[in-house]
């Protein structure tokens, strides 16, 4: 039960820290209490410095009154005279002496009690009749005191002023939930929607952050926009020369001192065209909008015509296996796109496993409704602090940035961005030795 109380006690602390809203409400709550605490205190105070000018000498007069009435001028005070005071007025009356004992309250206290037990209550209070009766009068209770059910009207007013304010405080800071969406929105790259400013006489604080976050996502959307279609401009005035060059290098005669010169340029021309379309690829699966054309594939043997493709640039790619249970069935995913994605991590196995003396598996499996890719080198792997970054564009570790390496930090991010595309996940891990990657697709 302590282990429970101290839970519990642990999340409310938790949420009054987190929450404006109801550190706001607390903050009114703890503030209406010191109020009307100074404003008792002070006005208790008050009375008690005015008391012994104005109050002191009227309840002396009205005392002697009616101590003159109970006792009708005579010696002896009268029970009946007592009787009739006490109830025509909220008084209590108490008469000892030598001769009558009697209490109009005999259960209640005495009023010098009642009234704090200070000096002055006997000297205001009570009386003595010429017989050597004792009359103290003293303020009948019963008179003032409430329903009980007053108490809950009470509660009750203060819980509805609770609830009056926490609905206030909660409309005022509401558009905090509007910007809050607003920047998770922009931070997934949706800038269609700004974030709303009310304000029927202007935007207050909240509406001018608001309208200063929107300006800030705006001049984010378009220098991204911007890049984008730089990106995209010089992608495709680059593939006219390239093809240009291309054609010219094939036309260059295959004598023997200008064969490794022709090789070389017509290598690095082909790593040219396929960066550019790897970019291109990039921003067209990065778009909002991507449009998927699928169709039931079969992967299995879409992935050893990959790895059948890749020996002509790899001699390491004969050894690749290529596992995956017996009868496995088609799917429905984006062939060319998948086909892109395989190739990109098989090459990427092969240039960080080849001097392992294992080749790189591919290991393809499908469930009910999940089609599952992992492609396994036996390489150095990567340090544990990177495996977060490969994934990104243009990210190579340190151990790839040599040329023997190659590449330029795209294939896992085009990866990822396909992975995505198809509404499925990309993890990397190391596998102690090698990496692998693994990719689910929803099937």
């Amino acid at each position: 039960m302590s282990r429970r109380k101290a839970s519990a006690w642990r999340r409310a602390k938790h949420r009054v820290a987190h929450s404006i809203k109801l550190r706001m409400v607390l903050v009114f709550l703890l503030l209406a209490a010191a109020m009307t605490f100074v404003f008792i205190t002070g006005a208790q105070k008050a009375f008690t410095m005015g008391w012994r000018e104005a109050a002191r000498p009227i309840l002396m007069d009205y005392v002697d009154r009616l101590a003159a009435e109970v006792t009708a001028g005579g010696p002896t005070p009268s029970v009946e005279r007592a009787q009739a005071i006490t109830e025509r007025l909220p008084l209590t009356v108490r008469i000892e002496g030598p001769v009558i004992h009697w209490a109009s309250h005999p259960d209640a206290r005495p009023s010098n009690r009642e009234w704090g037990g200070g000096k002055d209550w006997p000297v205001l209070l009570h009386r003595q009749s010429a017989d050597g009766h004792r009359i103290e009068f003293g303020i009948n209770g019963e008179a003032f005191e409430r329903k009980p059910r007053l108490i809950g009207y009470a509660l009750g007013a203060l819980l509805a002023l609770t609830l009056l304010a926490w609905l206030y405080v909660r409309r005022v800071l509401k558009p905090l939930d509007a910007i809050g969406e607003g920047a998770r929105r922009f931070g997934r790259g949706d800038f269609s929607q700004p974030i709303p400013t009310r304000g029927r006489h202007g935007p207050d604080e909240l509406g001018e952050l608001a309208q200063t976050i929107n300006t800030m996502g705006q001049d984010i959307h378009q220098m991204l926009e911007a890049k984008r279609a730089l990106l995209l401009a010089i992608s495709h005035e680059l593939r006219s020369p390239l093809t240009r060059a291309r054609l010219n290098a094939e036309l260059l005669p295959e004598t023997e001192e200008i064969h490794p010169q022709r090789a070389a340029l017509l290598r690095d021309l082909q790593g040219m065209a396929a960066l550019i379309s790897d970019l291109l690829e990039s921003e067209r699966l990065s778009g909002s909008h991507v449009v998927l054309q699928r169709a039931p594939t079969d992967v299995v043997a879409l992935a050893r015509e990959v790895v059948g493709e890749l020996q002509v640039s790899h001699a390491g790619a004969a050894r690749v296996t290529v596992s995956a249970p017996e009868g496995m069935r088609p799917v429905s995913v984006d062939a060319s796109r998948v086909r892109l994605l395989l190739r990109n991590l098989v090459d990427n196995a092969l240039r960080h496993g080849a001097e392992a003396a294992l080749a790189p598996v591919v290991t393809l499996s499908a469930s009910a409704d999940v089609l599952s890719i992992e492609v396994r080198d036996h390489g150095p792997g990567v340090p544990e602090e990177q495996l977060s970054q490969l994934a990104q564009a243009f990210y190579r570790p340190d151990s790839a940035r040599t040329r023997s390496a190659g590449g330029v930090g795209l294939g896992l991010y085009l990866c990822r961005l396909m992975a995505q595309a198809h509404g499925g996940t990309f993890a990397v891990r190391n596998a102690q030795p090698g990496l692998a990657v693994t990719v689910t697709l929803p099937a």
